[in-house]
């Protein structure tokens, strides 16, 4: 089964990304297996998440239900397997140099893949994915020779790169669909009308390249759920903490300016967002980020998961997507990921300065990285 237009990754419920309420493993295992009942038929996990544990718990989650009945997405790229974690970074890629050469690229994907293959519990991925590459992984053909064998020895179906976990990335992911897009399937990018910029970047050349678009953070950090407003409290560790002050009291004002499209087509907050990314080639797929607040006016996670069951076959007309990007335009608010022209260190795992080689993507596809790709101003949205 291809990804379907609405989709589950296992970050949500807080259990191995700190957003929100981490739920406890009956009531976690239970959300997915509540996803699929109302008709959520893709799935998503990343080997890093828990150190395998996420996977073992979406096959418990997915146990019993026929195969072909939904997608299941894997992500691999962090070893965890002879990598150390280092703190905060979090494991290595596995083509850190420390760890390998270009000659073991392909041994370390089969064995990645097998052994995700074993705690998920079944045969076969329906897509798998790049997971949070460096820019050795936009750009090494040892990588996805080896991403391609697995698709040659049907381990997997489809393929595809989820770049991250930060914003960015936008010229790096250009380069990987002009080198690789002969076999590439699926790219996930962020993308929602509170921040259009730069994942709207991708989407000329993936519609080019035939590579098709699952978006996630189409949430915005929790405000498309409607229980995040001006004066939340986020606990302490939660990742949303790291966003500039001000960001929900921002960001709620932009989402109230945009209410008459959702009232015009009686959408809710969540789905406003995932019909504005669908109604834009070549998004195919979202998947936000199902988050279960704290304190006791909080939606139930398992209500959030209906929202999205729910969402209409509509699409918005270009005035209406244009309006909303207007509104949220968040041009230049944030330092970007990936090559960026800001960037004149050593390169870093998710960070390096532009080469001749994006430099070339810049013109081929009329951006500027001076001015499309920089931070100018400081704002919370």
């Amino acid at each position: 089964m291809d990804i379907t237009r609405t989709a589950y990754g296992t970050w949500s419920g807080g259990r191995f990304m700190h957003f929100g309420e981490p739920l406890e493993d009956d009531r976690f295992i239970g959300a997915i297996r509540h996803a699929y009942d109302q008709g959520i038929r893709t799935f998503m996990t990343a080997d890093v998440y828990g150190t395998g544990e996420a996977d073992a718990m979406l096959a418990r989650a997915l146990s019993g239900l026929p195969r072909e009945s939904y997608s299941l997405v894997a992500m691999i790229g962090h070893d965890f397997y002879t990598g150390q974690r280092e703190g905060s970074k979090g494991f290595p890629r596995f083509t850190d140099p420390r760890l390998r050469t270009a000659r073991d690229y392909s041994d370390y994907i089969t064995m990645a893949t097998e052994k995700m293959l074993e705690r998920c519990k079944v045969d076969y991925f329906d897509c798998l994915m790049l997971h949070n590459p460096d820019s050795i992984g936009y750009t090494s053909d040892s990588i996805w020779n080896g991403m391609e064998k697995m698709r040659e020895q049907k381990l997997a179906h489809r393929l595809g790169v989820a770049p991250g976990p930060a914003n960015g990335f936008s010229l790096d992911l250009i380069l990987n669909f002009e080198r690789f897009g002969a076999l590439l399937d699926w790219s996930m990018i962020i993308l929602n009308p509170l921040e259009p910029w730069p994942g709207l970047l991708s989407l000329a050349p993936a519609q080019k390249y035939g590579i098709k678009l699952i978006t996630r953070v189409a949430d915005y950090g929790g405000l498309f759920h409607g229980d995040v407003k001006p004066g939340h409290e986020f606990h302490k560790y939660d990742h949303r903490t790291y966003r500039p002050a001000g960001w929900v009291d921002v960001g709620y004002a932009k989402l109230e300016k945009m209410r008459f499209i959702a009232e015009r087509h009686d959408l809710s907050p969540l789905q406003l967002s995932c019909i504005w990314n669908l109604s834009q080639a070549p998004v195919e797929s979202v998947i936000p980020t199902m988050i279960q607040e704290s304190g006791a006016n909080a939606k139930a996670i398992e209500s959030k998961i209906d929202d999205l069951a729910a969402l209409p076959q509509i699409k918005f007309s270009e005035d209406e997507i244009e309006e909303m990007r207007r509104i949220g335009d968040n041009t230049n608010c944030m330092e970007l990921k990936g090559g960026n022209p800001d960037y004149t260190g050593e390169p870093v795992a998710d960070r390096w300065p532009l080469n001749n080689d994006l430099t070339l993507v810049a013109e081929r596809w009329h951006i500027e990285p001076a001015r499309d790709l920089v931070c100018t101003h400081s704002k919370a949205a």
